[in-house]
């Protein structure tokens, strides 16, 4: 089975959940991280622990960037590894 690893690249998280440089493996369960930004990243997540590529930029990959819905605090880098 695939797992991703989610590397927060950039945080100004107000909750103080989420740190520049934190990294999680999320093979089953969910990270700790707040529900608003799994919330947010879980599609991408799921689509790559199950095999997919996903449009990234003009291309295809096996890795997503994403922002917190809450005016872009966190973002966050997701990637297939293995």
């Amino acid at each position: 089975m695939s797992k991703v690893l989610l590397t927060i690249t950039e945080s100004k998280c107000r909750g103080g959940y989420c740190k520049k440089g934190d990294q999680y493996i999320v093979q089953d369960l969910c990270p700790p991280i707040c529900h608003e930004l799994w919330n947010n990243i879980y599609p991408s997540v799921y689509a790559l622990l199950n095999g997919a590529t996903l449009d990234f930029g003009a291309g295809k990959a096996t890795s997503f960037d994403a922002k917190c819905p809450d005016q872009n605090r966190v973002c966050v880098h997701g990637e297939v590894i293995e």
